[in-house]
């Protein structure tokens, strides 16, 4: 295909996009009105269901198949970390050095952990009935354990922290969302379908497959950005290239 013939598919392109953009601004509701359809249908469909937090609703239910392409963009971010960034042939990896961290610092730093650890859990636990959900409270979680490399040092982060298990805990974090919407096909509806009871509205129990998708998503971004950060901490304070310390030694 020649360039110009190029810039001519291109311009029909953003042409007949700029044309369904226009026709779909003139049917958008005025500014500050009264009339909102998508969110009253959102708003209903979440009573309906008996979940309180309408946005939960929206993520988790009416369109959770979007939400499971979220989730596999961070999955498929952290199998390309760990791809790319492993140890190779010619590194070695050495014990990070002890490091003194201020008195204040480190106190204030334990204490905060236990706080925000159960904040993230509390976060991804409600998502279903107040602000928040699996991904906000999965990036406080995985802050929470990295609060122990600001107290202490690298070494006692890496005691909590066996990359390996974090790694299992992402996949099946990601497994886990699939494997709900694949038993909504045995109970014979469409994937990712909401066949679970409802519960009592603006309880733990409620929203039926909402909450469960929420903990999936909670341990799936929690997992995952512990593996993330291991990776580039690893590449920061542990892993010195080989060539470089032959390099040293001839000189």
């Amino acid at each position: 295909m020649s360039m110009r013939m190029r810039l001519w598919v291109m311009a029909a392109g953003i042409l007949g996009t700029a044309a369904l953009f226009v026709l779909a601004c003139g049917e958008l509701p005025g500014f500050g009105g009264t009339w909102h359809p998508y969110g009253d249908r959102a708003v209903h469909a979440a009573l309906a269901r008996h979940t309180a937090n309408t946005i939960a609703s929206v993520n988790f239910d009416q369109r959770a198949l979007d939400t499971l392409g979220e989730e596999s963009i961070l999955f498929g971010s952290v199998l390309g970390t760990v791809v790319l960034l492993r140890q190779t042939r010619d590194e070695k990896r050495l014990p990070p050095e002890p490091a003194r961290v201020a008195p204040p610092v480190s106190r204030y730093a334990l204490i905060a952990l236990p706080v925000t650890l159960l904040i993230g859990l509390y976060v991804i636990a409600h998502g279903q009935l107040s602000p928040g959900g699996g991904f906000q409270g999965g990036v406080v979680v995985a802050t929470s354990l990295h609060l122990l490399y600001i107290a202490i040092d690298y070494r006692a982060l890496e005691r909590i922290r066996p990359v390996g298990l974090y790694g299992v805990a992402d996949a099946a974090g990601e497994a886990g969302y699939l494997l709900i919407g694949a038993a909504a096909l045995v109970t014979g509806a469409a994937f990712l379908t909401n066949f679970l009871p409802y519960g009592t509205f603006n309880t733990l129990s409620s929203g039926g497959t909402v909450p469960l998708l929420n903990a999936s998503i909670g341990v799936e971004v929690s997992a995952g950005i512990v593996v993330l950060l291991a990776r580039f901490l690893d590449q920061a304070v542990e892993i010195v290239s080989g060539r470089d310390d032959e390099a040293e030694d001839e000189t």
